[in-house]
């Protein structure tokens, strides 16, 4: 009996990976972390680099600009300088590697972004995830469901939720985005940008007893103890930082959907429902490993 054959889920359509690179916003080591912030939020993106003497020897996020400016980090605001809390180990590419080579690098290392540097290690550009989402659009043959690559165990918080709750979900799961769910509804979603602007830590001064905010900023570890002691003292919640009514694509969509949906709307991750109730995550990550993957 002759065997059927598997269903091809991109097209061979070469796409070089110097036709991605993109030139970064570039900032020295000596920056201010408010100065970074502001240069993060002025521009919508979500990373810089770091360079000295044209060559890159670092990289800083939203994730860690949201650390920083996290109550619990014992360190004054204003003091913070970006060479303190930048990514120093760098992964990184040559210009004639392959879109493949890039997102099995960003796979493996569990990143957002390739530095792609030449042959003098001078920095050259970065490739992002969004970069290789709309790879994907352009070789995608649209027959592969969201159901066969989304992540069903989702992490979730309530609209009532802390703030700071919030943060501790997001930093002990390492995870770069959480659902705000009511009665496994998805009513919101929050990601470490909406913690940039917040300004957690001037809140928490303003709000709180700076005792307890040594006392609390002593023990390195986020914990539901901490949160729980710090709750009371805050009225902002998840509700009022979250962005309300996500898009939300079904199991059966294909990830073709999600893809236009992600760069269309600067989105990197969707909640997949079915009966209106929560069932699955679908993230630019989720397409990356596809294009990981297949070869």
């Amino acid at each position: 009996m002759k065997q059927k054959k598997p269903t091809k889920i991109l097209q061979d359509i070469p796409v070089e990976l110097r036709s991605i690179i993109k030139t970064p916003i570039t900032i020295p080591p000596n920056t201010s972390i408010l100065d970074a912030r502001d240069i993060l939020l002025r521009h919508r993106i979500g990373r810089l680099v770091i360079e000295f003497g044209k060559k890159p020897v670092g990289i800083i996020t939203e994730k860690d600009i949201a650390k920083s400016v996290s109550i619990f980090n014992k360190k004054p605001l204003g003091k913070i300088l970006v060479r303190e809390i930048m990514s120093k180990n760098l992964i990184t590419a040559s210009p004639d590697a392959s879109i493949h080579d890039c997102a099995k690098l960003m796979k493996e290392n569990a990143i957002s972004s390739v530095v792609v540097k030449n042959k003098k290690n001078k920095l050259v550009g970065v490739v992002t995830k969004t970069d290789l989402v709309s790879t994907f659009l352009i070789q995608s043959t649209a027959s592969l469901a969201i159901s066969k690559i989304m992540s069903k165990n989702v992490i979730t918080v309530s609209p009532n939720d802390s703030i700071f709750e919030v943060e501790s979900v997001l930093f002990n799961n390492n995870i770069r985005r959480v659902i705000v769910a009511k009665n496994k509804i998805p009513v919101g979603i929050i990601t470490y940008r909406d913690f940039i602007p917040a300004k957690t830590f001037d809140l928490h001064r303003e709000f709180t007893d700076p005792v307890e905010i040594s006392e609390i900023a002593q023990n390195s570890q986020i914990n539901e103890f901490n949160v729980n002691r710090l709750s009371y003292l805050l009225t902002f919640a998840a509700k009022d930082i979250m962005t309300k009514n996500p898009f939300v694509v079904y199991p059966d969509d294909v990830v073709y959907t999600a893809a236009i949906l992600m760069i269309r709307h600067d989105i990197s991750g969707i909640p997949v429902i079915k009966n209106k109730k929560l069932v699955g995550i679908v993230t630019k990550s989720d397409i990356v490993n596809v294009l990981a993957d297949v070869k």
